[in-house]
């Protein structure tokens, strides 16, 4: 890196060596939790299957029709199992957070939502055709007879609503919508499953009383709705009510970017690590409806804590101009991008623009040795340096180096440095030379991780040491 465009600050080391920790350890043992849970939500599936398939014998197979509609209703167990699973994963579920993480548990919650939606509309098609040969119409014809039966068409409804979600969570549709819309229309989830249960209760004799299947669903439909309820509805309002968050004071830190100062009770009582994220909503006219999902930028006090926003949009401007006193509530802890995640004897983190926030809690929360870390941060300019100052302090503190770099990017090539640095065939594996013995924190704007993320597995970083923390949902 040139010195025009990235400078180093020296740091001695810190008197105190802190007690190692075995890293590795740690994280094999998060890391057999965290598949024993992603086996669960598949395997799930497969025991909805064969539920069925062991409680009802040969007789569903006895004739064509019938074949085909007890396959029909295998898919759609499958596929109703895969979408209870679905919002477990979804109700943030402190112990499912603290071992997948936020985004591991939503990828897993994305990975099933496909298949879930095609096992169900298998279910209707496959209905349609069974029971159109067993009565003697075409497929078409029997939809009539169906949405005569009692409960159907609440379930006609369900699958509607259900494409409506997947749909939405498509990349390219999802970026159309704002945060609340996108997440009133995944609410709709929970609707169409509600209106599922009554036709998988009263049709068919699938889930007749008294049988394992009936207490299997139930047990099944208790969990997901009891999670939701419990972790995305009742526990923020205790919390919010018990800490009684306001805002103390907002302070300017660059163009168009504020540091939020909170007041609270107890806060440390949150057990909030450095890196992770709360959601916040600011009880004002004009933003009591509109939830932000915001790292903090310091680790909590018992009575403080800290956040800092950059304007990217009418939601987070809004939230830049909130007097003080405002009423703040929470949805969190959320996320692995913390001391908890580390896997690794070495620590590199590298943050751009309001990247920085998650980073900054990052490091304050930290316990390190000597030499152990090794941070850059990157700006294109002056105006983009948030909280370089107090990133050099803790950098003193905790005896890590710091590399601060400056400039604008190549504009003909992609690259996450700057354009002079990559000119110069600056690369990570010389920016961090243990950079294989280290867990790789980035945290900045999308396009840029990108690029880092490449060349950071291109250098040939295992998987479980790369922890990012994009700003979108």
């Amino acid at each position: 890196m040139s010195t025009q465009t990235a400078r180093r600050t020296a740091h001695h080391p810190v008197p105190q060596e802190p007690v190692p920790q075995n890293h590795a350890r740690t994280y094999r043992r998060r890391q057999a939790r965290a598949n024993v849970l992603v086996a669960i939500a598949w395997a799930s599936g497969a025991l909805a299957g064969i539920l069925f398939m062991t409680s009802a014998g040969s007789a569903p197979f006895g004739s064509l029709g019938a074949a085909v509609s007890s396959i029909g209703i295998v898919a759609g167990l499958i596929g109703t199992d895969l979408i209870l699973m679905m919002l477990v994963l979804a109700a943030r579920v402190p112990y499912i957070d603290r071992t997948l993480g936020h985004d591991r548990a939503m990828a897993v919650h994305r990975s099933l939502g496909k298949p879930a939606l095609y096992l169900l509309l298998g279910h209707g098609v496959l209905l349609l055709f069974g029971y159109g040969i067993e009565q003697g119409l075409d497929p078409i014809a029997e939809i009539g007879s169906m949405l005569a039966t009692p409960d159907m068409p609440l379930a006609f409804i369900a699958i509607g609503l259900l494409i409506a979600v997947v749909v939405t969570s498509l990349v390219a549709v999802k970026r159309r919508f704002s945060y609340e819309g996108w997440h009133i229309v995944h609410l709709l989830s929970y609707v169409a499953v509600a209106f599922a249960l009554p036709h998988q209760l009263s049709l068919g004799g699938v889930l007749a009383t008294g049988t394992i299947q009936r207490v299997y669903w139930i047990s099944l439909y208790v969990l997901a709705f009891g999670a939701i309820a419990t972790y995305r509805f009742l526990e923020p309002v205790v919390s919010s009510l018990r800490h009684r968050i306001t805002v103390e004071q907002i302070v300017t830190i660059g163009p168009g970017v504020v540091s939020i100062h909170l007041r609270g009770r107890d806060l440390a009582s949150l057990g909030a690590a450095g890196g992770q994220f709360f959601v916040w909503r600011f009880w004002t006219g004009s933003t009591w409806w509109h939830s932000h999902p915001i790292s903090l930028s310091g680790v909590p006090t018992e009575t403080s804590a800290r956040i800092t926003v950059r304007d990217l949009g009418a939601g987070s401007s809004r939230i830049s101009d909130i007097p003080a006193g405002t009423a703040v509530s929470i949805e969190g802890p959320y996320g692995l991008f913390s001391p908890a995640a580390r896997t690794a004897p070495k620590l590199a983190i590298v943050a751009a623009g309001i990247g920085i926030t998650p980073a900054r809690a990052l490091l304050e929360q930290s316990t390190l040795a000597p030499g152990e870390a090794t941070i850059i941060l990157r700006a294109s300019d002056d105006t983009e340096t948030y909280l370089w100052d107090e990133m050099s302090d803790l950098a003193k503190r905790k005896g890590a180096a710091l590399y601060m770099m400056k400039g604008p990017r190549s504009s003909s090539s992609p690259t996450w440095m700057t354009g002079r640095d990559a000119e110069r065939g600056v690369r990570l594996r010389s920016a961090f030379p243990d950079l294989l013995d280290s867990d790789l924190y980035l945290c900045g704007p999308s396009g840029w991780l990108d690029s880092i993320e490449a060349e950071a597995r291109a250098a040939g970083i295992p998987p479980h040491q790369l922890h990012t923390e994009r700003f979108d949902w």
